[in-house]
């Protein structure tokens, strides 16, 4: 389900050094004082995170204030986790200092692309010195690769106009990218109490996924099952919450003291417990060489942990240099995919490093193996479905289990299903494997039983097959032997496999006939509006020619992908249901494809040809690039 309000909202980190007015800029942006804590109000200067919401025309905008001190940090990068971009604050009065650049790099490390700049304490300098600071603060942005947007100088204390900021905020929600959705929920917890009445209260920035009431999640790391009975947004009770999101959830069957600062709410089996992670990094500029075998602190989410660096490719990481490498943990962590991480020396403490997870359950992995590197650098870049792909590729034979597939892209097995299916893979109980690798699996298994034809005519046991077909997963090799067998192809009697008599009589073939075909139409009307691949549906020539005559008497419906190139077979109650559940929806305007897509839960993949079918029948006319109902509404004709 998508959030329709999703790309009018944003979260904003305010950063920036200690005493340099973040809190007052956010108190008069809100209303709110994120000062919360006696002491702070006692010390003047921020010590945990603070939250404050506002409304700016149609965006909303959650800020998280971030303490400046260094002894922060750490709260501060449990903070930054999840915004969408950072509102840098300068005082003009002081300019940029140390704890402003740390800032920055640890806002570049977490992957933000853009940063708001505030000049504040206007009033207390030149107006040109003002100006001078805002370009400094600028040109630091840019030293770390992050794009700066640069607002007029401002004082608080005597009411600057906040109308650029404003605007600033605005103009900002519309260039953030939406977050694609994962397919499940992980929610980092920074903070956890009890509440009278209530129970068990946790606060956090959802990072992923959308989190809904009575949502049957585990607390990482130890897989403690937790309910959700209630969800807060802004204070307000909600019935759903959206990555970006600061949300309050109260929580069955768990204690405070079970959600210590570090762990985090997720769908269960999606973040195994592993001390070895496999991640991409690059070393700070302006920060020394780091050496291979160093110890860090490594902090993702709210956690930290210590950890040893091992260092893939080098000996010696150089300041601003990227790298592959494994970090060894001193504990089992629970992380995800795709969630970044920053890497800081304990003493004298400061930011060094810091990059993306690349497999969050990995192995210790060999030192300058080409193999290694070439795997691992291939993630770096790639989308989730990329991933799924690269990674079915190199499992070959073997296949990948859906578990292993969804740890690897970051997202749900459901997903990962389904970027199975927009592959063209096929799925073996829970193991995908290519179709390719599936066609090479079965012709292996033919060509080991036409040379051991001659010397075995009785044939040979399947366990001594399986032993002539290394690399093979069991499950891949049951599905590929009961395929043959269905088509004729082999023979299955008890253990043993064996290649049927060369001249099959007619009856058995018409037996095999019959048998492909009920298989084909029921595949089909399991895929619904998402059928199998062609090369999936029909592997061999025969089953090719039975899905053909399928199309001819009716039983199947054959569409074609003008674009690229190819067929698309759909079960004529798919077909039938999609214009049952079109015909209401195509007056006025029409809709696009990808409106039509999304009424019927369909991937361009399939609905273009469909789209391109239904045209041909008339039940839909194109106009430009929207559908109306056409003057044709019965169901599809029989035969092609």
């Amino acid at each position: 389900m998508s959030n329709p309000q999703r790309l009018r909202r944003l979260t904003l980190g305010v950063i920036g050094h200690v005493d340099h007015g973040k809190t007052s800029l956010v108190r008069a942006l809100t209303g709110t004082d994120t000062d919360r804590l006696p002491e702070e109000k006692r010390r003047g200067i921020s010590i945990a995170l603070g939250f404050a919401h506002a409304r700016f025309g149609e965006v909303e905008v959650d800020f998280i204030d971030m303490p400046g001190h260094e002894r922060f940090v750490r709260t501060l990068v449990s903070g930054a986790t999840g915004v969408d971009a950072a509102l840098l604050v300068v005082a003009a009065n002081e300019g940029v200092k140390p704890q402003t650049l740390e800032h920055l790099d640890i806002a570049a490390l977490l992957g933000l692309k853009r940063v708001l700049v505030a000049v504040t304490k206007a009033d207390l300098v030149e107006q040109q010195t003002a100006a001078q600071v805002g370009e400094a603060a600028a040109e630091a942005v840019r030293r770390v690769g992050l794009e700066p947007i640069v607002l007029p100088a401002m004082s608080i204390t005597v009411g600057s106009d906040l109308a650029p900021l404003h605007q600033a905020i605005v103009d900002l929600a519309e260039a953030i990218e939406p977050q694609p959705d994962d397919g499940f929920p992980y929610l980092p917890i920074d903070r956890a109490f009890s509440l009278a009445g209530h129970g068990t209260v946790v606060t956090g920035t959802l990072r992923r996924g959308e989190l809904r009431a009575d949502a049957e999640l585990v607390l990482t790391p130890g897989e403690r099952p937790a309910r959700v009975r209630g969800l807060q947004v802004h204070g307000r009770p909600a019935a759903v919450a959206w990555p970006g999101q600061r949300v309050a959830v109260n929580l069955r069957g768990v204690e405070p003291a079970d959600a210590p600062r570090g762990s985090a709410l997720i769908a269960p089996g999606l973040a195994p417990l592993s001390t070895w992670l496999s991640v991409e990094l690059r070393a700070v500029v302006g920060a020394g060489s780091l050496r291979n075998g160093t110890r860090l602190m490594l902090l993702f989410g709210t956690a930290e942990v210590e950890a040893r660096l091992r260092l893939l490719d080098r000996d010696t990481l150089e300041a601003g240099m990227p790298a592959l490498a494994q970090l060894d943990c001193t504990e089992p962590v629970s992380v995800l995919a795709r969630e970044r991480f920053v890497l800081r020396i304990a003493s004298p403490a400061h930011t060094v490093a810091g990059g993306i997870v690349l497999d969050p359950a990995a192995r210790r992995r060999r030192r300058r193996d080409a193999g290694v590197l070439a795997e691992l650098g291939a993630l770096v870049e790639a989308t989730p479905e990329q991933i799924v792909l690269q990674a079915l590729k190199a499992s070959g034979a073997s296949g990948a289990s859906l578990d292993r597939l969804s740890r690897l892209a970051g997202v749900s097995p459901g997903r990962a299903r389904v970027m199975v299916g927009e592959a063209s893979a096929r799925i073996v109980g829970d193991i995908a494997i290519t179709v390719d690798a599936f066609a090479s699996v079965q012709a292996r298994i033919r060509k080991v039983l036409a040379g051991q034809a001659e010397s075995q005519p009785n044939g040979i046991a399947r366990r001594r097959l399986a032993a002539l077909v290394p690399h093979v997963g069991e499950a891949v090799l049951d599905h590929a032997l009961s395929l043959l067998a269905a088509e004729g192809v082999i023979r299955l009697e008890g253990g043993v496999v064996r290649l049927p008599p060369r001249r099959a009589d007619a009856e058995s073939q018409a037996r095999q006939v019959v048998a492909i075909a009920q298989r084909l139409v029921e595949l089909l009307r399991q895929g619904g509006l998402g059928p199998p691949d062609v090369e999936a549906l029909a592997p061999t020539p025969l089953a090719r020619r039975v899905l053909d005559q399928l199309a001819k008497d009716g039983r199947a419906v054959r569409t074609f992908d003008r674009v690229q190139k190819r067929e698309v077979f759909f079960h004529p109650d798919a077909v039938a249901d999609a214009q049952k559940r079109l015909r209401p929806l195509l007056g006025g305007q029409g809709l696009s494809t990808g409106e039509i897509g999304a009424a019927l839960g369909m991937s361009r993949k399939f609905s273009v040809p469909l789209l391109e079918y239904l045209d041909v029948l008339r039940f839909t006319r194109r106009q430009g690039d929207r559908r109306m109902l056409g003057p044709q509404t019965d169901g599809p004709p029989s035969g092609d």
